[in-house]
């Protein structure tokens, strides 16, 4: 028996005190694991849902999980013993430190961390020029309330209303949301700062001896030099998108140095985003590998001119704060983050943003291994069940779900059916799992599954 090879002991007492403390495990696991059942089946549209003190009705396009709105209720980037607010910190204080208003009488950069975390879809999609038809707006990829409100996919959906306020430079940072896959580098809610500059033509051009600037912002001139290239924008001169370009880099390669040290490599590769052009993402060499830190570009000046600004031009960034603080602490699984456990926690409270700190592994206890196979009902298609999966799994296994992933699907034409397997990896942290209590919680999402979706077992 597991236990037994566990605790390498022989005494029948022990052995008995192991097992009722194995059938106590079970028999909690039931219970916990019946009632997320039956609380994944509730994805039901409240009268009103509230969140971050505003109210909004929801409507037939709601499918917030239960398990997402356990998460909006936990901010662990303002919990002082996570490491993500150890590197919060750490950047925003590089930052306050390095960039100052003249005079060095203040920071420079205005901190935003207070923004609601339901936006409009205009501020989400349509504010950052994100098409009609892309992949993102899909209910499949984010969480609606209604048809007018979601919740933010990125912190990038907050520069419109930032901008519009008056605004030249800020970093907005928060906790965003995304239904994506599980494995050990996703999870529905991850957190992001994202940054915007923006400059007027003196402030980054500068001037002559005679009193004209150097060079002008925007192309004013009915020639090529107002048509779209890889290199610039129709409205911008190159000599503008260059002096941006060189202020952009110089800031994140400046911020890239503080996180790695100056010793390690980086290297710039071109990008594509819908509200960026030119685009770029920054890459280090960091513990042996190339490792992408962030996304950035000039703004498309139809951004600005939207939020009021028609003088100015400007370049954003956004950096996922998981994605560097399980690099540089050696974090291995993006669970973790979530964990209430003491032994994880304990490693970070107390530090300094500054400090080297590396996480030292609380357990090495083994996976737990099940498939889950079933005929989709005669009117889904494979793309529309995927997220819906991934939710419910998420909600009934909880923090024992270590990923999840899509194995086999096929189609009988002749017979109408369509069919899916997942490979569900279940493991703790905390302790080793049996076969028995994992296949309670298997069996569960077996239950949601078929009762909430409609799909046969196989």
């Amino acid at each position: 028996m597991r236990f037994l090879s566990t605790y390498q002991t022989g005494a029948r007492r022990c052995c008995t005190m192991l097992f009722q403390k194995n059938a106590k495990s079970i028999r909690a696991t039931l219970m916990s694991t019946t009632a997320a059942a039956e609380e994944s089946r509730k994805i039901v549209k409240e009268e009103v849902f509230e969140l971050d003190g505003r109210k909004y009705t929801p409507d037939a396009l709601y499918n917030l999980s239960p398990g997402v709105r356990r998460l909006l209720d936990r901010r662990i980037l303002q919990e002082s013993s996570n490491p993500l607010n150890l590197l919060k910190r750490r950047i925003v204080d590089y930052v306050h430190q390095t960039y100052r208003k003249p005079g060095n009488r203040s920071p420079l950069f205005t901190i935003c961390e207070s923004e609601p975390r339901v936006v409009t879809t205009y501020q989400n999609f349509d504010s950052l020029l994100t098409p009609e038809d892309h992949v993102s707006r899909r209910p499949s990829d984010t969480y609606y309330v209604n048809h007018e409100h979601c919740l933010r996919a990125h912190t990038s959906a907050h520069q419109h209303n930032l901008m519009q306020s008056g605004l030249d430079a800020f970093l907005v940072i928060g906790d965003v949301y995304r239904r994506d896959e599980v494995d050990r580098t996703h999870y529905p809610c991850f957190h992001q700062i994202e940054g915007v500059r923006l400059y007027s033509k003196d402030e980054l051009l500068g001037k002559k001896p005679d009193g004209k600037n150097v060079a002008e912002l925007f192309s004013t001139a009915a020639s090529a030099a107002t048509e779209r290239s890889p290199e610039k924008q129709e409205k911008h001169t190159l000599d503008a998108t260059k002096a941006a370009e060189i202020q952009l880099k110089q800031f994140l390669e400046n911020l890239c140095d503080e996180l790695f040290g100056k010793d390690a490599e980086k290297r710039w590769v071109d990008a594509y985003f819908p509200f960026t052009h030119p685009s770029w993402e920054l890459e280090v060499f960091y513990n042996g590998q190339w490792l992408e830190v962030l996304g950035c570009g000039i703004m498309e000046q139809k951004l600005l001119e939207s939020a009021g600004v028609t003088d100015k031009i400007g370049w954003a960034f956004g950096i996922g704060l998981e994605r560097i603080a399980m690099v540089l602490y050696g974090i291995p699984d993006i669970r973790l983050f979530w964990s209430k456990d003491t032994g994880f926690l304990s490693q970070f409270a107390g530090k300094m943003p500054g400090e080297d700190v590396k996480y030292k592994q609380i357990s090495a206890h083994p996976q737990v291994i099940f498939d889950i196979s079933f005929f989709l009902p005669s009117t889904v298609q494979f793309n529309d069940m995927t997220s819906d999966v991934y939710d419910t799994i998420r909600t009934v296994g909880g923090e024992l779900v270590e990923q999840v992933k899509l194995t086999d699907e096929f189609e009988n034409k002749k017979k109408e059916k369509k069919s899916q397997t997942y490979r569900i990896v279940y493991r703790s942290h905390e302790r080793a799992l049996t076969k028995e209590e994992v296949n309670v919680i298997h069996k569960q999402i077996e239950q949601s599954l078929a009762s909430s979706f409609g799909v046969t077992l196989r």
